[in-house]
């Protein structure tokens, strides 16, 4: 293998795995996953800024190029111009946390609720202080939430020593109700409307609800940055 195949391997020969690097995956089938009808409760979301946690820390965030930003797009099939019309002021890093992060989490997310009916899905939007601020609400942040443990010491490297604790708290109770009853306290992720009337389908992105995690402003939001999200249609 060429040393030229290994720094740009062709998405076609190997899939996901060649812009990801994730050698197992789960994947549906009509075998195993036959159809959307699981027959399981679904609460599934993603983190604002996942992809920081691979770029912050390892110093590459402040030094991503146009050209490298350019590229990364062309990669992932990304519309970088519709990005740069939604984030104006955003830097280079900050466009490629963003294709990335949708990329490789949000729109996967979204992908399986749609295609799930009655799903629940969130998003973990509080920013963490390390790093200046600049890891943001990475990958695993949501991890000492979700299981109310952010006094933990090992949560601290990623939330800092004084991280929300009712956040935490909110979080835990959403999982805690979700397991129990399949209800985490806000409505379903219904792109398209079921069971409602016709005029009231017509409304943009009706009933894509979810619920975005954030200190002191837990709130449910229909169908966050929908912008970025329409991007990939077709695409992801």
């Amino acid at each position: 293998m060429s040393d030229e195949f290994r720094q740009r391997p062709d998405p076609a020969v190997w899939g996901d795995a060649a812009l990801n690097g994730m050698v197992f995956e789960p994947i549906a089938d009509e075998r195993t996953l036959p159809g959307p009808d699981l027959g399981v409760d679904i609460l599934v979301g993603s983190n604002r800024e996942e992809n920081r946690l691979y770029m912050v820390p390892t110093g590459r965030f402040d030094t991503i190029s146009e050209g490298r930003v350019k590229r990364g797009a062309e990669a992932f099939g990304a519309d970088l111009e519709g990005y740069r019309a939604s984030r104006p002021d955003a830097s280079p890093g900050e466009l490629l946390d963003a294709i990335v992060t949708d990329w490789f989490w949000r729109i996967p997310a979204v992908r399986l609720a749609e295609s799930v009916p009655g799903s629940h899905v969130y998003e973990f939007a509080w920013r963490s202080p390390q790093f200046g601020g600049a890891l943001g609400a990475c990958h695993a942040l949501e991890l000492g939430f979700v299981f109310d443990h952010v006094d933990d010491s090992d949560y601290a490297a990623l939330a800092g020593e004084h991280a929300p604790a009712d956040l935490a708290r909110a979080m835990h109770g959403a999982w805690v109700a979700f397991a129990a009853s399949g209800d985490p306290g806000w409505a379903a992720y219904e792109p398209d409307g079921n069971g409602v009337s016709p005029a009231r389908t017509k409304l943009r992105a009706w009933g894509r609800a979810t619920m975005v995690f954030d200190a002191g402003a837990c709130r449910v939001e229909t169908d966050p940055r929908a912008a970025e999200r329409e991007l990939w249609e077709g695409v992801r």
